[in-house]
């Protein structure tokens, strides 16, 4: 299974919304980039991914989890290609996990999160999820 990142500016849509939400979840709509579309697209239900604080706060703060594959973004103009997918709140990490130490850790120097910051829903490897989690305390 693949798992995910997804950043949000927590002005916007917070981990605490998220949780809030509860099993049900929320749509995650807006995404206007055609990288990141093709990645909603690609996610399957049960996977896995990081929920980020982009902008204030720029650290990794819990796990969510697809609970409706890709459908047509009702934010966007009727046609458009745009997509969103539905998302449910798991689990906070033990510890969150900042943009700096992800930078600060060699193992990590490939991830989406460093190399392609604008990105707003990215790919994470088995191998990165794994590290993450190990930085946070899971």
């Amino acid at each position: 299974m693949a798992h995910w990142l997804y950043k949000s500016e927590p002005e916007v849509w917070s981990w605490e919304q998220q949780v809030e939400a509860g099993a049900k979840g929320t749509y995650w709509n807006g995404v206007r980039n055609h990288s990141a579309k093709l990645n909603l697209m690609a996610m399957k239900k049960g996977e896995q991914g990081f929920f980020y604080h982009s902008n204030e706060g720029k650290e990794i703060v819990g796990i969510v989890e697809v609970i409706r594959e890709a459908y047509p973004d009702h934010t966007a103009e009727q046609g458009s290609p745009w997509v969103m997918v539905d998302l449910k709140a798991v689990k906070p990490l033990k510890r969150p996990v900042t943009l700096a130490e992800v930078k600060a850790d060699k193992r990590l120097a490939k991830m989406s999160l460093v190399t392609s910051m604008r990105l707003s829903v990215q790919p994470v490897t088995d191998e990165e999820w794994a590290i993450i989690l190990d930085l946070a305390g899971h």
